[in-house]
Formats: structure tokens, C-alpha cells, sequence
């Protein structure tokens, strides 16, 4: 059982930049007891993760954008208020159609915001990174999530 609140306001929380987007974790594992893991995550458009699939199950409220979510071979898209359940073990990948804002509730916690530590790194301003003109290294989010028990695939072409 979580012994304390957490409280933060909108741009505070341990951040991490990836894929060009900017992933900030509000509630953390160890602070909720392990049951969940709570993120906000703005990201540009056609910046989503690859295919994937984890441990405990994901739950998104779209809060601004659009998104393009593949789940188990459907193609559905989301706005705002839109919410998606996604249950443990389902390969899933999602793309924004613009810059998006996502709330995403992982679990059980703690496991996933560690995967952001060690695949992204350090955020160190409350905003998107100067964009990469270099494709995402596959290999290096494949082995990170591999320790954080995120298993992937690579982004299918086109």
C-alpha cells in the first residue's frame, strides 16, 4: 500500500526524452506500493513507439491530438477523450497524427518508468527535445526494454 499523496502540477515529475517525445512519470512505482505506474507523454507526429508489448496491462486517455493506434492487427483512431485499454501480453504500437498529449496508466508499476530511464535520457527542460534527424536506434530500445521485460519488434515501413 502507497504510505503517501503524491501531488504535482502540470510540467513537474521525473521526465526522460525519447523518440523525440517528451515522457514524464507523475505517480512512479515505488511511490503507489507497485500498483501502477501513471505518465504523461507529449509526443510529435509520427513519433510513436515501435510494435510492443509488456508485462501488466496499459491504459491511454488521449488529452490532445490525435493518435493512430495497431492493436492486435486493428487500426483505430482516438482525439481527445478518447481512452484506450490495452490488456497484458496484446502487441500494440500508436502513432500521433499531430503533436499529442497522452495520460497513460501502466500495471502494475515501477517496471516501465524504468525502461524510460535507460532507453531515454534525462530531460532536461519541461519541453519536446530538439528534434533527431537520425532514426531511433531499434537495437538499443530492443535491449532496453528486454531488462524491463518489454519485449519489441521492429516499426513495420511505410
Amino acid at each position: 500500500m502507497a504510505e503517501k499523496t503524491v501531488l504535482l502540477k502540470r510540467g513537474e515529475g521525473r521526465s526522460f526524452w525519447m523518440l523525440n517525445g517528451l515522457y514524464t512519470v507523475k505517480a512512479s512505482g515505488d511511490e503507489t506500493g507497485g500498483a501502477l505506474t501513471v505518465m504523461e507523454m507529449t509526443i510529435p507526429a509520427g513519433w510513436g513507439p515501435p510494435p510492443h508489448t509488456h508485462p501488466g496491462t496499459e491504459s491511454v486517455h488521449v488529452l490532445e491530438g490525435r493518435i493512430r493506434y495497431y492493436i492486435n492487427g486493428e487500426t483505430i483512431d482516438g482525439g481527445p477523450g478518447s481512452f484506450f485499454h490495452i490488456p497484458e501480453g496484446t502487441w500494440e504500437r500508436f502513432e500521433p497524427l499531430e503533436t499529442s498529449r497522452l495520460l497513460v496508466v501502466y500495471t502494475p508499476g515501477g517496471y516501465i518508468e524504468e525502461f524510460f530511464a535507460d532507453a531515454g535520457e534525462p530531460a532536461t527542460a519541461n519541453e519536446l527535445p530538439t528534434p533527431s534527424t537520425e532514426p531511433p536506434d531499434f537495437e538499443r530500445f530492443a535491449q532496453a526494454g528486454a531488462r524491463h521485460g518489454v519485449q519489441m519488434r521492429p516499426k513495420p515501413e511505410g
